[in-house]
């Protein structure tokens, strides 16, 4: 990571050098000009309007005209020679609570570390201050030939330099906010703590994504490949709330339908993956009782059998021995006669 600038924190007769890296960084697709019948790129020319000559960059000065049409022209030595206290020093003005900085005013967020390894001491000195005493120190610095107001505070092991726009710089809101004659009814804030409470429920920063670049991606690469755009149905926003509660219950609905499916997605597989492996596990389930009663039914129909074998079997031995006790009697007459 590369520096963009170099200098010392000033608090009191204490100076903690260091340097500052961009924390922020903007990832959009840059799109240029071009001429929509041919697509040949679209340059911007410098033209003075009083002689009509294009100018070198070189020859372009700053200028600032009156009400009575008078030109001022700056100069980039001009603008260089001005007396700048803070040009290469971020100066502590004050050591306030966090709270009393209103977010509205911050603006640019930048890195700051030890210039070198003399600078560690007082560099730690200043971050453990700062987070003991729960505070952030207000400064001024220069930076690219402005000064502004700037928030120094503490992010995680690092200092961290917030640019903040002067307290005139802050448009005043005037009447937009609604009358205070507008109430809510108990009902409707505890419905809409309960919105809140669903829609923060598993909330994953890093997991958000810009839709609208990765819509823009694709339609570029369908156009560089010659393929049709794709086209992306929006949800409207509602233009006109009629019943607040309806509208609250509804939204509480809508989130609590989303987080179940999360839910399930997370917990190995949506509901309709869930049903057919429970309709497969009743068929398997059925197929088994099938086979079962099948094994049963053969069972008893082998029991059967063999009953019916051994009844018949008795029955032959009765006979057999009703034959016998005949003969056995017949013989006994024969004798006696």
């Amino acid at each position: 990571m590369r520096s963009m600038w170099k200098g010392s924190i000033g608090f009191g007769l204490v100076s903690v050098p260091v340097r500052l890296y961009a924390a922020t960084q903007e990832h959009g697709i840059r799109l240029h000009q071009v001429h929509d019948q041919d697509g040949g790129r679209i340059h911007l020319k410098r033209v003075c309007d009083a002689c009509g000559k294009e100018i070198d960059y070189e020859h372009v000065a700053r200028g600032f005209e009156d009400e009575e049409g008078r030109t001022a022209v700056v100069t980039k030595n001009d603008l260089a020679g001005l007396p700048l206290p803070s040009k290469k020093l971020i100066d502590v003005l004050a050591f306030v609570d966090a709270g009393l900085i209103d977010p509205l005013q911050l603006s640019g967020a930048y890195y700051l570390a030890p210039e070198s390894a003399a600078a560690n001491k007082p560099y730690v000195l200043l971050r453990e201050t700062l987070k003991q005493t729960e505070r952030v120190a207000v400064t001024k610095i220069a930076l690219r030939t402005r000064e502004s107001l700037a928030l120094l505070r503490v992010h995680e092991d690092l200092m961290t330099l917030h640019t903040m726009y002067w307290p005139d710089e802050i448009r005043d809101a005037g009447d937009l906010a609604p009358p205070s004659s507008v109430t809510v009814r108990p009902q409707e804030l505890k419905m809409a703590t309960s919105l809140m409470d669903t829609l923060s429920e598993d909330f994953d920063l890093d997991s958000l994504e810009d839709e609208y670049e990765v819509a823009l991606d694709e339609l570029i690469s369908a156009h560089l490949d010659h393929r049709p755009t794709p086209r992306k149905k929006t949800t409207p926003a509602p233009d006109n709330v009629i019943d607040l509660m309806a509208a609250l219950q509804a939204s509480i609905d809508t989130a609590g339908k989303k987080g179940e499916t999360k839910k399930e997605a997370a917990a190995g597989g949506t509901a309709p993956s869930r049903a057919r492996k429970s309709a497969e596990s009743n068929k398997g389930a059925s197929k088994k009782a099938a086979a079962k009663k099948t094994t049963a039914k053969t069972t008893a129909a082998k029991s059967t059998a063999s009953k019916s074998t051994a009844a018949k079997s008795t029955t032959s031995k009765s006979a057999a021995s009703k034959t016998t006790k005949k003969a056995t009697a017949k013989k006994a007459g024969r004798r006696a006669s």
